[in-house]
């Protein structure tokens, strides 16, 4: 059994990521007849998504889970964002480095984000619901499976 966990610990040291900052920005997309805010962290150097999340609200306790669950899987690093006033509390809160996105920074997120956006285009930004008081599960499907289609396709590139 200890053998066990020592594979798997080498597998997950071998397959985390290189993170040097968590660059983030977040944009609006439509479910049913109702507005959601998706979240993006991505990484400068290797490009990957890095986390993607939805919710209802942008807020600067939004901001803080949605950083506190990067950490958990990433680990503390800066992070880069466009100026919302929810991300500096919640870094402070978290304390974490913050700053405004460079020029190079703002242009990778911003690709990223039209990357996205240009993936549900064909649908309109829409992801078709029916369901009353809906808990969004399919669209966080849909994101997971995009996230590891991309970094795969991200990573054969590089």
């Amino acid at each position: 059994m200890e053998l066990d966990s020592k594979v798997q610990a080498s597998k997950a040291k071998s397959t985390r990521r290189r993170v040097l900052e968590y660059i983030i920005d977040e944009t609006m997309l439509k479910v049913g007849s109702e507005f959601v805010w998706l979240w993006v962290a991505t990484e400068p150097e290797n490009r990957q998504i890095l986390a993607l999340s939805i919710s209802k609200e942008r807020n600067m306790f939004v901001a803080e889970r949605y950083l506190s669950n990067l950490i958990k899987v990433h680990g503390k690093h800066p992070v880069s964002t466009d100026g919302g006033t929810w991300y500096p509390m919640a870094c402070q809160f978290l304390k974490l480095d913050h700053h405004i996105h460079s020029s190079l920074e703002k242009s990778l997120i911003e690709r990223k984000m039209q990357y996205i956006k240009d993936r549900t285009e064909s649908f309109d930004d829409y992801f078709p619901c029916r369901i009353k008081n809906c808990k969004l599960k399919h669209v966080h499907n849909w994101l997971r499976l995009f996230i590891d289609y991309h970094n795969r396709e991200i990573k054969h590139v590089n």
